[in-house]
């Protein structure tokens, strides 16, 4: 208790501080009334306004407010009535069975509510599923440009030291090329290289061809590139469409080995006589020309202090062995011969050995010889102190595969002719860890040394070359593509030997450039050469699209993951990232007759390679392109189903210079031209919405141009709009018609257009007009151009009002000028005219409201306004 007092007391002298506060010094209202008082004040002001304002004379307010805007009261009231404020279709009550006539309307109503909302779920879930289909396509489109931009297979970029510029004399640049001398001069073979695949008969050798341009380069090093490539690749294939197939094959094999180690032979016997004849008076040259005095010269410059260990046994003053290893190692297997013939005493079982293995086509010795030959080596050679020696029994007999033999071989040359040397062929799998093998070759230098080991980006060249002999050509191409200076000569060693049917293409475009084969024996790989030739391309293809065509030529036979050529969606890419059209596919003149392009003199249906492109080009949204590509191809439906599709865009627009719509109109104007005097394969409906859509232009133009009487006179002439009262009802039935027999041009036969007469002046085309309208009724053209429709209902509209104003500004009894005036009212003055265009207003307005379609926006609102200034 006493705590609700103390409660009261505070709620007390805050109630006097208050009052306190109110009656200080600022003057404040004082209200004077009690509660009571206030409410009874309220009800009397309620009364009061309910007396004054009631329902019914509200409503006879709003009736002549709206009725004189030309509004039905009761017909609008009893609408929004109807209107139903559910967000989603539902299904309608059911309602009892003995009512027959609701239970039939109302499963009626059901069925189509359940129709309407089935459709509306598939149409969205048809959107999403196009959508995602898109974007994965366009990403997939963009990830192989950005894999084609990669330089290694690591995406990695590497920065090497430039190597000295070449220059080719005979090769000139225009200032416009992004291609260099050596890329030009390999451009031109592959010019001339194709030229002679189109014309037939026999091809030329490709790889000579390429090896006279490295000729001409001052640079000894891809000479001796081409050198190598020349050498691989002259072996006797077997007949085979698969390259898997023809590279594995077991004679294929011992002939890429067999030209591997010949390259390796010549090589050296080049650099021995470049050494002796370098230092005659050390080399002491003499006797009888051939390979024995040779190698005896070259023994007197390196061997000027004896080996210890070196078996006594001599020749013209020079031991045994290293004669005879080098004579081997210089590829004269008859010198070997003849000087272990000199010593057959001392040699003891040896020149038979060596005779054997002479006269053999693998060079290699017998099963039961191999046996007897590596037992003796095992006894007696393996643990002499004669490093040439051990060397030469382990060629002879591939023995000891796992000596690296390092105090012989000095070089990698002359360690990988070594190896080539011990390769072997049909080994037993029981003896395959004694036994050289390709394959087992292949992954020793790819895998287990690699890039690594041979310090590949300083010595580019050298690791190429141990990849390429051990007949690894897909990753030697690979690395060679790496490096930016050499990339120009990587691209062309793979056309070679794609051309010669060696290289190893992925069955999948998409992978990588260097991937693992799906089959195969050792570490076979797959280049991706699709890819390869994107990526060297790219780099020219904007400023040299002759050339690029040149070698996207070459992927003629390859088909895409859709079953497309390559060369075709190549030329598709390279013409619509270019925009070239008329240089790559031709140009469409005056006459009708098609200017051949670039594409034309390989051969190919040009006309379904240009509608490809064109197609493509209208799938990613190029549609001014497509249209000029589908006429280039003849394709005429196509030409005017888009051109009507882009004229329906801009036709209500004003004319501007360099808009879109300028170039639309100008490119409408030409082909109408041209289909009046050689005539079209379009249809019906296509092309009389085409014609209708260039003279609505016309309307606009005039419109625009504030030539008001000819853009009436105009849209008189188009009837497509009714001007007076009793054309209402044609129109309206037009329009009611067109969802109806729409469909009967769905087998309509083409329509030759060569007697149609089409004019583009700013007048009408009345006579064009006139020979249409016996062909196609005006009615089927509107389903087109229903998209412009409410501009052309705004813009008739604005043109009377502007006729009103001017009307009004005449004086009571004079006539409107002549130039001004739209129709002959007997000098009726302005009285007459301004009546004359309240009737037409109130024709428009009436056509608008019985339209069977709902005009998009404020359309309505818009003319009622101009209506009633007019009114």
């Amino acid at each position: 208790m006493d705590a609700e007092g103390r409660n009261l007391r505070d709620l007390l002298q805050q109630a006097e501080q208050l009052t306190a506060d109110m009656q200080g010094e600022d003057e404040l209202p004082r209200i004077r009334r009690n509660l009571r008082q206030m409410i009874d004040v309220g009800e009397k002001i309620h009364s009061k306004v309910t007396h004054t304002t009631s329902r019914e004379t509200a409503d006879v307010k709003a009736a002549l407010l709206l009725g004189s805007k030309g509004y039905d009261l009761p017909k609008i009231s009893q609408r929004l009535q109807t209107l139903s404020v559910a967000k989603t279709f539902e299904p309608l009550e059911p309602v009892r069975d003995v009512d027959i006539q609701s239970f039939l309307r109302n499963e009626r109503e059901n069925a189509i509510l359940s129709v309407i909302e089935e459709s509306r779920k598939q149409t969205f879930a048809d959107v999403e599923t196009n959508y995602f289909e898109t974007m994965e396509n366009e990403w997939e489109l963009e990830k192989q440009r950005i894999l084609n931009a990669l330089i290694g297979t690591g995406g990695e970029v590497l920065s090497l030291a430039e190597d000295t510029e070449t220059s080719i004399a005979e090769v000139d640049l225009s200032k416009r090329s992004s291609l260099n001398n050596i890329e030009m001069a390999y451009a031109r073979q592959m010019y001339k290289y194709n030229e002679k695949v189109i014309q037939g008969g026999s091809r030329p050798n490709i790889v000579e061809m390429f090896v006279d341009v490295s000729k001409k380069m001052e640079d000894q090093t891809i000479e001796e590139v081409w050198s190598m490539v020349h050498h691989i690749t002259e072996v006797p294939l077997i007949s085979s469409e698969d390259a898997l197939v023809m590279r594995t094959s077991r004679n294929s094999e011992i002939a890429f080995v067999n030209q591997a180690r010949l390259y390796l032979e010549t090589s050296y016997k080049k650099y021995i006589q470049k050494t002796v004849y370098s230092n005659l008076q050390q080399a002491k040259i003499g006797g009888v020309p051939g390979t024995v005095n040779l190698i005896r010269s070259f023994l007197n410059i390196t061997l000027t202090t004896r080996i210890p260990g070196l078996e006594e046994i001599y020749v013209d003053n020079q031991p045994v062995w290293p004669l005879i290893y080098y004579c081997l190692r210089c590829g004269d297997l008859q010198a070997a011969l003849q000087i272990s013939n000199s010593v057959t005493q001392q040699l003891q079982e040896f020149p038979s050995f060596l005779l054997e293995y002479v006269q053999s086509p693998l060079r290699s010795l017998s099963p039961s010889s191999a046996s007897q030959f590596k037992l003796l080596y095992k006894r007696s050679v393996r643990t002499s102190p004669d490093p040439y020696k051990r060397a030469v029994y382990c060629l002879i007999g591939c023995c000891d595969h796992e000596d690296d033999h390092r105090d012989v071989a000095v070089k990698i040359d002359d360690y990988l002719w070594l190896k080539l040397c011990q390769v072997q062929w049909d080994v037993p799998a029981s003896a395959h860890g004694e036994s050289l093998t390709l394959a087992h070759l292949q992954k020793l230098m790819y895998e287990e040394y690699g890039e690594t080991y041979f310090n590949a980006y300083q010595q580019p060249i050298l690791y190429f070359q141990v990849l390429l002999l051990t007949c690894q050509l897909e990753a030697a191409v690979e690395f060679l593509s790496r490096l930016e200076s050499l990339r120009v000569h990587a691209m062309h060693i793979a056309i070679a030997f794609y051309e010669l049917n060696l290289l190893l293409i992925p069955k999948d475009l998409q992978t990588q450039l260097l991937s693992a084969a799906s089959s195969g024996p050792g570490i076979a790989k797959r280049l991706n050469f699709v890819r390869l030739i994107k990526m060297y391309t790219r780099k020219f293809e904007m400023t040299d699209p002759r050339e690029a065509l040149q070698y996207f030529y070459l992927l003629r036979g390859l088909k895409g993951q859709h079953g497309e050529s390559l060369f075709v969606s190549c030329i598709s890419e390279l013409a619509l990232e270019t925009r070239e059209y008329e240089l790559l596919l031709g140009k469409m003149e005056p006459d009708g007759c098609r200017k051949a392009g670039c594409v034309e003199k390989f051969q190919v249906n040009t006309s379904k390679i240009i509608e490809f492109i064109a197609k493509k080009a209208e799938d990613t949204g190029l549609f001014e392109d497509a249209v000029r590509l589908y006429d280039l191809c003849k394709v005429h439906e196509k030409v005017l189903q888009i051109m009507n599709k882009l004229m329906s865009q801009v036709v209500s627009q004003a004319p501007a210079v360099m808009s879109a719509r300028d170039r639309l109109r100008s490119a409408a104007i030409s082909i109408a031209e041209r289909y009046k005097l050689q005539g079209h394969s379009g249809s019906v409906p296509a092309a009389g919405t085409f014609y209708l859509l260039l003279d609505l232009m016309t309307f606009f133009d005039l419109y625009h141009s504030k030539n008001y009487q000819k853009a009436i006179d105009t849209m008189q002439q188009l009837k497509i709009i009714p001007f007076t009262p009793d054309d209402i009802e044609t129109k309206i039935s037009s329009f009611r018609l067109i969802a109806e027999e729409a469909s009967f041009f769905t087998n309509f036969p083409p329509h030759n257009q060569q007697n149609s007469c089409f004019t583009h002046n700013l007048g009408t085309c009345c006579e064009c007009l006139q020979t249409m309208r016996t062909r196609l009724n005006v009615r089927y053209c509107m389903l087109q151009v229903q998209r412009v429709f409410p501009d052309i209902l705004l813009t008739v509209m604005a043109i009377l009002q502007a006729q009103y104003k001017a009307a009004r500004l005449q004086t009571a009894d004079q006539p409107l000028p002549m130039s001004q005036r739209l129709f002959d009212d007997g000098g009726g003055g302005r009285h007459a005219d301004v009546e004359y265009l309240r009737k037409q207003a109130r024709t428009l307005i009436t056509f608008a409201g019985m339209l069977p379609y709902r005009l998009p926006g404020d359309t309505n609102a818009r003319l009622v306004q101009m209506e009633v200034l007019i009114s």
